[in-house]
């Protein structure tokens, strides 16, 4: 029988708070599957209920599984705040004695739901230290400073993808157990791959370094790189990233003309940080184009941000031509 994460926590030396808050996610997940599974089955998943705080439209399961979050966190003991992409502010945990923070998107992704697409759960974790009252500066902290990271894939299976920095661990989700098996552990991201992802539909928008990059792998074996490039998008940051911790790659979804206003298109504490932190952990690379994703020091709590994350080389790739720019 394979390890549970229960057990995997008391031998893999994780801190008894990092082992909770791994419970509390996946105590979250089994949740959202039911949610998601409830949804379909009653034609409820394109259902629209407001519109963000981002200024996105928010799906009737952006909120529950956001709820499922909250009520999860406030309930685990070992939480002092939380932030969430759907929340504006900072959610304190009144009357914990905990300092770790919880910084999560529980549903990215959420346009896929009407297709039956994949989505995800992203989370992050940082010690908030010392003692007091927790403030929104308090987890304005650089991605080097997360204590722990992870994210949820809702597919075929459900997969649950943890680090602590020291390597990446994939568990599965055993229905009839309702309880996650570990299934891969060390996993290494390849240095090099053949796939980039990226969406194609903002092409005009790009930056040069954005487009020279594309069109050197588009041009195959008699481009720069040398070798054949295959494209895959699936709109949801956790399936193009999963796919490409397995196989390797290159996902981008750099600043551009459209974005230039807001720093990017993805949220640098939720989204950025903790999956720049397991790519790095298994061996890849992430990158603004010209700063290492996890040295930027946050301003705000949705912070958006350039992403270049994946195989190591690849990585290496496109940045070498932003460092041409100009």
């Amino acid at each position: 029988m394979s390890l549970s994460l229960t057990d995997w926590i008391k031998t893999s030396g994780v801190s008894s708070e990092i082992g909770t808050v791994f419970e509390l996610v996946a105590g979250c997940a089994i949740d959202i599957v039911d949610a998601l599974r409830a949804a379909a089955l009653a034609g409820d998943t394109a259902s629209i209920q407001a519109v963000n705080v981002q200024g996105e439209e928010q799906k009737k399961l952006d909120v529950v599984a956001n709820d499922i979050f909250l009520a999860k966190g406030r309930e685990s003991g070992v939480l002092a705040a939380m932030v969430s992409e759907e929340l504006e502010d900072i959610v304190v945990v009144e009357g914990s004695e905990g300092r770790l923070a919880l910084i999560f998107d529980p549903l990215d992704g959420s346009s896929n739901l009407e297709v039956n697409g994949a989505v995800g759960s992203i989370f992050s974790v940082l010690d908030l230290g010392g003692a007091g009252p927790v403030t929104e500066r308090d987890v304005l902290q650089s991605g080097r400073r997360q204590v722990a990271a992870g994210y949820v894939l809702y597919g075929p299976a459900t997969l649950l993808v943890l680090t602590t920095g020291r390597g990446v661990t994939i568990f599965s989700l055993d229905e009839a157990a309702e309880r996650f098996a570990l299934v891969r552990d060390g996993l290494r991201i390849p240095e090099e791959a053949a796939e980039f992802s990226i969406n194609a539909s903002r092409r005009g928008k790009w930056y040069r370094p954005t487009a020279d990059f594309i069109e050197a792998c588009l041009a195959g074996t008699s481009g720069p790189f040398g070798k054949s490039y295959n494209m895959r998008w699936c709109a949801a940051m956790v399936a193009d990233l999963h796919r490409i911790l397995c196989r390797g790659g290159i996902f981008l979804y750099p600043e551009d003309e459209g974005t230039r206003d807001k720093g990017g298109r993805l949220r640098l504490l939720y989204e950025a940080n903790p999956m720049s932190m397991i790519v790095e952990a298994a061996g890849g690379a992430s990158s603004t184009g010209t700063q290492a994703i996890l040295d930027v020091e946050p301003s705000g709590l949705h912070q958006r941000i350039g992403v270049i994350i994946g195989s190591k080389r690849e990585v290496a790739r496109a940045t070498a031509l932003y460092g041409k720019e100009g």
